[in-house]
């Protein structure tokens, strides 16, 4: 400890000497440029032949300097960065140099000890800014032109910057700062007509933005920054789609909220999800932040990409305390940290329980159901992934039945208030067995809701999750910065999409929307085109689809089909509208216990080989098909 406290001393000392060198340094340089000015200033009378004695001036300059100086300490002038001194620093130094001059003024003519010519100062002031100045601004002055140097030398992108604004010039200013972003401004583009035709930090303004295909072409652009704030959603969906059709490479500015701070400038990729052809989803905060305050809530799979998302959003409502249950000790490390860190940072306390274990051990769940009591439960601890449960029918089973069983179960005798089942348009009218045990899932909710005093059981069904593990989407891209080719298992398959902040609103609202038995499904709008999803992530990379990289088509694998749907009746009209037009209700049937033949199948799942396992659940879901065919036993 006493090492440490004489290292951070003599760290000190070392800082407060460099500082005081600083300093010095910098009182010298003035002490040097105000005496300049008034030699440049006698040099001035000798060109006019204006008669002037300089004795007066030389008894007067030491106490001018010394009395500058003094002034220019307490102005804050020395503690400038060197490296940093920008236009808010110049117009100090000017203020401080006009001051000063003014108040010396003022003393020659009360004194009338006339050692120059009041009308000279005018002249004087104005070369003392710029000598005092200049010292300070050499190092980015320097820094500015080797940049340019740099860049001329350089094989950057050429780049087409949307938007001639402050956001603007902050993505000039990144770009020549992080090299690691390779770009080499051209042009801007801009709708204001006063903007176009002028010039921008030395870049010329060109619009309208409507026309960014034809600037793309004339200035062989192979980049775009799109820099401006708020851009509406609708405008920005349309510009991303004509830059895409070029086959240029799309960024954006974001965090526009301080333009000032560097630290929050970011210029990232174009998102795919940010040329989803519908509206994010409108929901009601307050109540969904009703819902949760003050409450218990636990959340099954809570280091998943819907679970972590479900986390994130609740710790922000002030729920009594939250806890996350997860069989991956990785995930639920990871969103714990990411929620203790925020949280500190922030100055404010959340009271998290992580836990680790698997909601099939029924003794394990029963424990955390006893200790720690929540009023409220998001189950979304499932497997997911269709292939990998084609093979493995057995754990499908084990965590998506019997694991909701045992949650549902313990939800009803420890009387939860609400139970909410992340379930999936997978369940439909299913082809592979994890949308069975999906479907079953959704069944024993409707099953234990039917015999449940208090708790109030309710199930969210939504399509594809955009980013989410195992999506198509991370698939694509690490397929794409590898050069391709970009699999898609079929050139007409299609799929619903949402995003995780979009699912997890959902599955909120949804919670707050919960009478008993519901099965809640989201207006997604149109289903995607994968073939298209892929052509739009290869065009926003920047390179041509089958040109630069090839698509594959692999075929249908097990259990996948072409088309996924979100209802099982395909009746609308018993249907429920809610509150929010984007979401309504599908309408179950009355479900008994000695339907879903539970018992039976906990005793004898283990036993049964992966054909037998499917065989068994397509008997108690009708509407599943093994590998698309209508068997059952």
């Amino acid at each position: 400890m006493f090492c440490a406290i004489k290292y951070g001393g003599s760290t000190l000392k070392k800082m407060n000497f460099n500082r005081l060198l600083q300093i010095c340094k910098y009182l010298f340089i003035d002490a040097l440029a105000i005496s300049l000015t008034y030699f440049v200033a006698i040099f001035m009378f000798k060109v006019v032949e204006i008669p002037f004695d300089n004795s007066s001036l030389f008894i007067a300059l030491p106490f001018v300097i010394i009395f500058k100086l003094i002034v220019f300490y307490f102005a804050g002038l020395y503690k400038m960065l060197e490296n940093h001194v920008g236009f808010e620093d110049v117009v100090k130094i000017s203020i401080v140099s006009i001051l000063t001059n003014v108040l010396i003024v003022i003393f020659i003519a009360i004194s009338k000890y006339q050692f120059m010519y009041k009308s000279a100062f005018f002249y004087i002031t104005i070369a003392e800014i710029g000598f005092i100045t200049i010292p300070r601004m050499l190092n980015r002055l320097i820094t500015y032109f080797k940049t340019n140097l740099n860049w001329s030398n350089a094989l950057g992108k050429r780049t087409l910057i949307v938007g001639a604004g402050s956001a603007g010039e902050m993505v000039i200013k990144e770009v020549y700062r992080n090299k690691e972003l390779n770009n080499m401004p051209i042009v801007f583009i801009d709708d204001d007509e006063k903007k176009i035709g002028k010039k921008l930090t030395g870049f010329l303004i060109v619009g309208p933005i409507k026309d960014i295909q034809t600037y793309i072409d004339y200035y062989k652009i192979e980049e775009v920054i799109i820099s401006i704030s708020k851009y509406p959603h609708k405008d920005l969906q349309k510009l991303i789609e004509l830059v895409s059709e070029k086959n240029v490479k799309i960024k954006r500015l974001i965090s526009f909220s301080d333009l000032n701070s560097r630290e929050k400038l970011q210029i990232i990729d174009v998102k795919i999800e940010d040329l989803l052809n519908r509206d994010e989803i409108c929901l009601d905060d307050d109540c969904i932040k009703d819902f949760i305050q003050n409450e218990t809530v636990l959340i099954t799979g809570g280091g998943g990409s819907i679970g972590s998302e479900l986390c994130r959003q609740i710790a922000k409502l002030n729920p009594k305390q939250l806890i996350i249950f997860d069989i991956y000790e990785n995930n639920a490390y990871d969103i714990q940290m990411e929620l203790e860190r925020k949280y500190k940072k922030l100055g404010q306390t959340l009271n998290l329980k992580v836990l680790i274990g698997s909601v099939y051990n029924e003794k394990r769940l029963e424990d955390v159901f006893k200790k720690y009591k929540p009023s409220i439960v998001f189950h979304a601890a499932a497997y997911k992934h269709v292939p990998l449960m084609e093979d493995s029918a057995v754990e499908a089973v084990r965590t998506n039945v019997i694991g909701t069983h045992n949650c549902a179960k313990l939800a009803n005798k420890y009387e939860v208030k609400k139970f909410v089942l992340v379930s999936s348009d997978k369940a439909v009218r299913s082809t592979n067995i994890m949308g069975a045990t999906k479907r079953f899932a959704e069944l024993i909710i409707e099953e234990q809701n039917n015999h449940s005093k208090v708790t109030k059981f309710a199930a969210v069904r939504f399509g594809n999750v955009l980013g989410s593990n195992g999506s198509v989407i991370p698939l694509f891209k690490k397929q794409i910065e590898d050069g391709g080719p970009v699999t898609v298992t079929d050139p007409e398959i299609t799929r619903f999409f949402m995003t995780i902040p979009e699912a997890v609103g959902l599955i909120l609202q949804c919670g707050v929307y919960a009478s008993g038995g519901e099965v809640f499904i989201l207006d997604m709008g149109e289903p995607v085109k994968i073939k298209d999803l892929a052509e739009k992530m290869i065009s926003l990379a920047g390179f041509k689809p089958n040109v630069d990289i090839m698509i594959e088509y692999t075929g249908l694998r097990p259990g996948e089909k072409l088309f996924e749907e979100l209802l099982v009746n395909r009746d609308c009209s018993n249907h429920e509208e809610t509150n929010n037009k984007k979401i309504f209700i599908e309408k179950q049937n009355h479900v008994e216990a000695a339907q879903l033949d539970l018992e039976v199948i906990k005793s004898t799942f283990n036993d049964k080989d992966n054909d037998e396992i499917k065989l068994m659940i397509s008997n108690i879901i009708k509407t599943y098909n093994i590998n698309g065919n209508e068997i059952k036993g």
